[in-house]
């Protein structure tokens, strides 16, 4: 009489098991995701403007803020959209607030990459905080005699946390169904 092997059905089960739970793991982030969101939109949704310094704490992304430019570093154009959603470049400027803190400045938008001059100063717009990449803040109105940039929006802010747990769930039970078929075939044959 043939036998279950135990050393295959231990590995697939541990296998299992480790699907299972990073399924789970992906649930808890979409609930992390969630509440983040929400965050987002909270500070999109007030409209008041909120003075920067720079340093810490940051403020909420998505929120309006009220920054100096105390010095201006490098200017470079990076694909971007207008408000109008047209394809384009979007100017950034590498910007040193009074208190030190460096915070790249989105100045506006144009259909030419040609590097635009801006001698700093006062802006006002919407900040973002881009983690491991640092703050953005994107400029209203437009500086540089620049049109005006797409708006940062939270809801393009990809949310697939949900999709992802089920993949795993499904993996695990694909490996339990197909583990239990061959095993299934091994003690008949």
């Amino acid at each position: 009489m043939k036998r279950i092997p135990l050393l295959p059905t231990l590995i697939v089960l541990i296998a299992a098991a480790i699907m299972i739970r990073l399924g789970f793991w992906q649930l808890e982030r979409l609930h992390q995701k969630e509440a983040m969101l929400a965050q987002f939109a909270h500070a999109q949704a007030d409209r008041s403007v909120h003075p920067w310094a720079g340093g810490r704490p940051l403020p909420p992304s998505y929120s309006l803020v009220a920054a100096t430019c105390a010095k201006v570093g490098k200017i470079a154009p990076q694909a971007g959209e207008n408000d109008q959603g047209n394809a384009g470049w979007a100017h950034v400027a590498e910007c040193t607030l009074p208190s030190g803190t460096s915070v790249r400045v989105v100045l506006g938008w144009s259909a030419d990459p040609k590097t635009v001059t801006w001698p700093g100063g006062p802006v006002t717009g919407t900040f973002v905080d881009r983690g491991k990449a640092g703050p953005l803040i994107y400029t209203a109105p437009p500086q540089a005699g620049l049109q005006p940039i797409a708006r940062p929006d939270p809801r393009d802010l990809p949310n697939n946390h949900l999709a992802y747990a089920v993949q795993w769930f499904a993996f695990a039970a694909v490996a339990l169904v197909i583990y239990a078929l061959a095993v299934r075939k091994r003690l008949r044959g």
